[in-house]
């Protein structure tokens, strides 16, 4: 198939039928026919690949940063089955394992994420707001700060059960 297929009708596969397309582009590059291959959407799935493995750790990190600041500062808001926040633990645990496999398969992100901590903290602050707001407790939006207050290092071994005992 891929040698019937002109550039324009590749690039026109790759919004009609993305399997196919990816089917077609790896044909053609196992027949080195490099000519051939839409390197355009090739180069901007290769791009968005990494882009979203990244954007999975930040995701990660933010729920942490967003759980350890509502453990240290916002305890006293839970209450009902969840009185004292002990759910932020298992958040905090279950991301930290979550980031861990993430570097396993992909090591270089442990040494990128670090970069993004600040941005993981603006996502950790907008989920700590939209918290309090349903809480009704909009004063305390404005105390969040606007430097993230944990290091990386902290948010990643902080052992907040230790902190119990």
């Amino acid at each position: 198939m891929p040698k019937t297929v002109s550039l324009q009708e590749l690039k026109e596969l790759y919004y009609k039928d993305f399997p196919l397309w990816v089917e077609v582009n790896l044909e053609l590059l196992k027949e080195k026919a490099y000519e051939a291959v839409d390197w355009e959407n090739l180069l901007e799935e290769i791009q968005d690949m990494v882009r979203s493995e990244l954007k999975s750790a930040i995701s990660h990190l933010a729920v942490i940063l967003e759980h350890l600041y509502k453990w240290d500062h916002l305890r006293e808001l839970t209450y009902g089955k969840d009185k004292g926040g002990y759910k932020w633990l298992d958040s905090i645990r279950n991301s930290r394992k979550e980031l861990n496999k993430l570097f396993k398969l992909s090591p270089s992100l442990k040494k990128r994420l670090p970069e993004e901590l600040q941005l993981a903290w603006e996502l950790a602050k907008e989920e700590s707001a939209y918290w309090l707001e349903k809480k009704e407790r909009q004063e305390l939006v404005q105390k969040i700060p606007e430097k993230c207050l944990y290091t990386y290092e902290k948010a990643l071994t902080r052992d907040l059960r230790k902190e119990l005992s």
